[in-house]
């Protein structure tokens, strides 16, 4: 995990959140649209989820949907779209490329995703915009939403937010595997200094008496 934390290709901060993001009024607030962030979801049938963040005329603005190389999401591609608060701007982005896509992979938590689609463009006017990923397809699936491009990771983070960063990620690809693997090295790591204290005690108490 620290030697995976250091790798410039996660560049993503991830946005927890509890799943309440339904609407406009319920939108996740994305704290700086510049600053690069991540956001796992999964999306049922007929859902759409909703993202909000204040931008000023003239920003860059970057998003872009990633599905997980997870069986049963080969064609899976929700509709992205652009809007303002105010009805005035209103661009949708579906996926129009060909399944499954091209891949890549992110070594921080050894995931395989397909590309679907990203947006490049530059705000219009002042305001709050609204993000919103919807299934149009009766389809159900998982994705991840990537907002911004500028990579901003203080040293505390790489102890703090990428570990949970991690968990979160196997989460949500379902690779419970990997985490048993790292809880039990945890125990490993704790037990055998305390398994050595303890013989070496033992050895120590034996000489004693033994003397």
């Amino acid at each position: 995990m620290i030697i995976c934390s250091f790798n410039p290709a996660f560049a993503h901060k991830l946005i927890l959140h509890d799943d309440s993001h339904r609407d406009f009024d319920t939108a996740l607030q994305i704290p700086d649209h510049k600053i690069s962030w991540a956001i796992y979801e999964n999306l049922g049938t007929n859902e759409a989820k909703f993202y909000t963040f204040d931008a000023k005329k003239g920003d860059s603005f970057y998003a872009s949907i990633v599905i997980p190389k997870i069986e049963g999401l080969e064609e899976y591609s929700p509709t992205m779209t652009l809007a303002d608060s105010e009805n005035q701007y209103r661009k949708k982005i579906p996926f129009e490329g060909n399944f499954p896509s091209k891949e890549f992979y992110e070594p921080f938590g050894q995931v395989t995703y397909w590309e679907r689609q990203e947006i490049k463009t530059e705000i219009p006017f002042d305001g709050k915009y609204f993000i919103i990923v919807n299934d149009e397809k009766d389809q159900s699936g998982k994705y991840s939403l990537a907002v911004g491009i500028i990579e901003d990771f203080s040293t505390i983070d790489f102890v703090t937010i990428l570990p949970v960063a991690w968990f979160e990620t196997k989460l949500f690809v379902n690779d419970i595997n990997s985490i048993l693997y790292f809880v039990m090295l945890m125990i490993l790591i704790i037990t055998i200094p305390i398994f050595v204290h303890i013989i070496k005690n033992k050895i120590k108490k034996q000489k004693i008496s033994i003397d």
